[in-house]
């Protein structure tokens, strides 16, 4: 099979129609999306807390801790399904740092320990507002007839000290920054 010198290949030749046609941009989306700028996303910013009025809760942790990573998972995604169907509004939903500990044994006759098991506790927080009162037992009796076994659920209102611990500490760059002052 031979091509002409100035034809070549047929497939370097061929033009799409499609692109003129009027239904070239079906499926597209992306001009539908909001600009989001470049630049790096800025620090998290604590928002004020809400404490609610007498009939309204302000807002609410509803936070899970397990040994088992996918129970943690699949039971705060049911929770953040759920508030959604059920119109309570989900501020945030994120996963707290992994905490490691490990179970040391000793020995019977001896004064040396040794590691026996090394357990990891997953926690998963669901931040809900705008609960009102008169729903939340409604709710917190949802929520406790749904718990999975293992899986430890407390619910609390939320402080200022629950979005500390939420980030991570570096002592090394406050160890640094104390040294430039």
């Amino acid at each position: 099979m031979e091509f002409a010198a100035t034809g070549g290949s047929p497939l370097v030749n061929c033009v799409r129609q499609h692109r003129s046609r009027p239904t070239h941009g079906i499926g597209r989306y992306k001009h539908l999306l909001p600009e989001v700028s470049q630049k790096k996303r800025d620090r998290l910013q604590m928002k004020e807390i809400d404490p609610g009025t007498e009939h309204m809760y302000g807002f609410l942790n509803i936070t899970m801790t397990s040994y088992n990573m996918p129970t943690v998972e699949h039971y705060a995604r049911y929770i953040h399904r759920l508030c959604n169907r059920l119109s309570v509004k989900v501020e945030e939903s994120y996963a707290m740092p992994t905490k490691t500990m490990d179970v040391l044994l000793m020995q019977e006759k001896g004064s040396k320990m040794y590691t026996d098991a090394v357990l990891t506790t997953h926690q998963r927080v669901v931040q809900i507002s705008g609960l009102s009162a008169t729903f939340a037992p409604i709710l917190l009796e949802i929520l406790q007839s749904s718990q999975p076994e293992g899986l430890h659920l407390l619910v609390k209102e939320h402080t200022e000290a629950d979005f500390k611990v939420r980030l991570k500490a570096r002592p090394e760059l406050e160890e640094l920054l104390s040294q430039m002052r």
